[in-house]
């Protein structure tokens, strides 16, 4: 199969998450073109230095675009989100950016509302496996409890079930 030829914008719970459940971001690369990271996600991502679980391989991963410059969010995106999720949609929305990947419920909601697709860290790691990474969710997903990534059962049952 051939990677998505779309871009992907990314923020920064499903960095980690993805870093806590595989230990790196290559699922990103077997599925986009292009994943675009806003310098205020870096910022979150790289906040508490190279201790913070998944900085050492956001650092190291030179292949994910890592925006500079900081964006002008919307007043409404500012007021209702954090400056990550904020930044995440602005950024989409500039570049015309169909899809955004976000974990938390109040972003995706937002993204929704300004026509974005959403995809969040588990959805990323099933259209993988189904593209051939070597990835067992189950693992995956007990990986992100143990670094303290909550998740549903529900979720994690839905999750399992649709990466089989």
């Amino acid at each position: 199969m051939s990677i998505m030829h779309e871009d992907l914008v990314i923020n920064t719970g499903p960095v980690i998450a993805l870093i806590a459940g595989q230990g790196d971001l290559s699922s990103l690369r077997l599925l986009y073109r292009n994943v675009i990271v806003p310098r205020e996600v870096a910022e979150e991502i790289l906040s508490r230095g190279s201790s913070r679980l998944g900085a050492k391989e956001f650092i190291d991963d030179d292949w994910i675009q890592k925006i500079s410059e900081s964006i002008q969010t919307v007043p409404y995106l500012a007021n209702t989100l954090d400056k990550g999720e904020a930044s995440v949609i602005q950024t989409a929305l500039n570049e015309k950016i169909k899809t955004v990947c976000i974990d938390e419920a109040v972003g995706r909601r937002i993204a929704r509302l300004n026509g974005l697709k959403i995809i969040g860290s588990l959805g990323i790691m099933i259209l993988a496996k189904k593209k051939g990474a070597d990835i067992d969710i189950e693992t995956a997903i007990q990986r992100m409890r143990r670094h303290g990534i909550w998740i549903v059962r529900e979720l994690e049952q839905k999750a399992i079930e649709l990466s089989s």
